[in-house]
């Protein structure tokens, strides 16, 4: 029987992924297929803290595999032909995949799924990423929704689909797979080790997520509406790389949380994020253009001032910001932030130091290993107060008020910047105002251990908003 092709993508697991089912359905041998494309175009390339995740996430779904008497097909190459490949070598009769929503990534599946039809091969592909698929929604005028609440409200008058269930029985593998390239010649880890501290604090694969959504249903969940906010404490999900890699399915953690219409408080507020999610990824479904420009056009004209020093100390966590400096040497040691940090670090890069949020995005692109196109836009978006639902950008946050209010006692601060740990408590966010003695004690030079701050709150804070009344002027 000619077999089907389950071509992988951002989908790396077994449980609730309807094109596995579909393919199980067919009755047909399954050749499981992950095709790397480096090139999928400038958005939608994976960022080098990606590819290390995906390295160990395609191992981790070639072990589950390998439990099932089967082994995942890898190729390199662009994806079109790679396809054409495996199908001439295989005489595949169908290929079956489950849709991503990136703006390059939907016109090249476009084309795929037409070429393999107008060639007699049966193509089709399922959601398995979106709670709501994006075409499925719009306002009262018939428009896409631009602020999130009525979105959110719109979306849960619907019934969410459960989690698709698994294929009864053994799944039917082709007996004579296709030649495959190994794991290491796809190039995605680094030849020099920085990733070796990263990956040490993460686990990748399907199973890791399942144990971590687990784990937080049974002792977080409760009360992730207060905790959520702590850097210094682990009171937050962790499961966004594995959501972006779709480890695990929004699906599954909506069904692992407690019945919806009688949440408690904290259940409700995660539920909401994942609306977020859901919302990020709609936006940019319906408008491509913002990976890049803003959403209100406005912004075009806003006098940006890039400084390559200001973005190099920012990037390398030497602000003299201590609220922002953990952030970003979190993020440069695990290639994860805590969420309420991300957007405190945003907020310094845009309007205090007036670089363009682009620049961010970039960064956090490439040094994210939860890196999602969807939510990376919407994030740099709304902290620049451009985009869908925004954040007035005259809203400009503290970094001292910040660190204060969700690192009272500095532990994450602590963690991340140990050149301030013996500061008391009272001088953590604002090591510059301490004693001379206070800073003797702490065995701490400023410029010497850890810099002075780049610039000054009050002036930052004046030049931002003249600069956003000039762009509306």
């Amino acid at each position: 029987m000619q077999p089907v092709i389950l071509w992988f993508r951002r989908d790396l697991r077994l449980q609730d992924n309807p094109a596995l089912a579909a393919a199980a359905a067919s009755g047909r041998p399954i050749i499981p297929a992950f095709i790397w494309e480096a090139e999928e175009g400038s958005a939608a390339a994976p960022g080098a803290a990606s590819r290390v995740w995906l390295h160990h996430s395609l191992h981790a779904l070639d072990q589950s595999l390998r439990e099932r008497d089967a082994s995942l097909i890898l190729r390199a190459g662009d994806s079109r032909e790679e396809l054409r490949r495996l199908v001439h070598e295989t005489n595949a009769a169908a290929v079956y995949w489950n849709r991503r929503y990136e703006p390059d990534i939907i016109r090249r599946d476009a084309a795929i799924k037409s070429e393999l039809k107008e060639n007699g091969i049966d193509a089709a592909s399922w959601n398995s990423s979106a709670l709501i698929e994006p075409t499925d929604l719009l306002n009262a005028s018939g428009k896409p929704f631009q602020v999130f609440t009525p979105f959110w409200k719109a979306c849960l008058k619907r019934e969410f689909e459960a989690a698709v269930a698994s294929p009864r029985g053994p799944l039917k593998f082709t007996k004579e797979p296709p030649s495959s390239v190994a794991l290491e010649e796809l190039g995605l880890r680094p030849r020099r080790p920085w990733h070796e501290t990263m990956m040490a604090a993460n686990a990748p694969g399907e199973a890791a997520a399942a144990v971590r959504l687990k784990e937080f249903v049974k002792q977080s969940v409760e009360h992730y509406d207060s905790a959520r906010d702590i850097p210094g404490i682990d009171g937050t999900s962790m499961l966004s790389p594995h959501l972006h890699f779709g480890e695990i399915g929004p699906r599954q953690i909506v069904d692992a949380l407690p019945d919806h219409s009688d949440n408690p408080k904290g259940s409700r507020v995660f539920l909401s994020e994942v609306g977020w999610r859901e919302f990020a990824r709609y936006l940019l479904f319906h408008f491509p253009q913002t990976t890049d420009t803003p959403l209100k056009p406005d912004f075009e004209r806003f006098p940006w001032e890039p400084d390559e020093h200001s973005l190099r100390r920012w990037q390398r966590g030497e602000t003299g910001y201590p609220i922002v400096d953990a952030g970003m040497r979190q993020l440069w040691q695990t290639g994860w932030m805590h969420n309420r940090v991300r957007m405190i670090v945003a907020s310094f890069l845009i309007k205090h130091l007036l670089q363009p949020w682009q620049r961010g995005a970039e960064w956090f692109w490439d040094t994210l290993i939860d890196a999602d196109l969807a939510n990376n836009t919407l994030g740099w978006q709304w902290t620049a107060g451009c985009g869908a639902d925004a954040a007035p950008f005259f809203r400009i946050f503290n970094p001292f008020g910040q660190g204060e209010k969700f690192d009272a006692k500095g532990e994450y601060v602590r963690r991340w910047i140990p050149e301030l740990r013996r500061l008391p408590d009272k001088f953590i966010h604002e090591p510059w105002t301490a004693p001379a003695d206070v800073l003797k004690e702490a065995g701490l030079e400023l410029d010497v251990h850890y810099p002075s701050p780049i610039v000054d709150h009050k002036m930052a804070r004046a030049r931002a908003l003249m600069a956003y009344d000039k762009m509306r002027l």
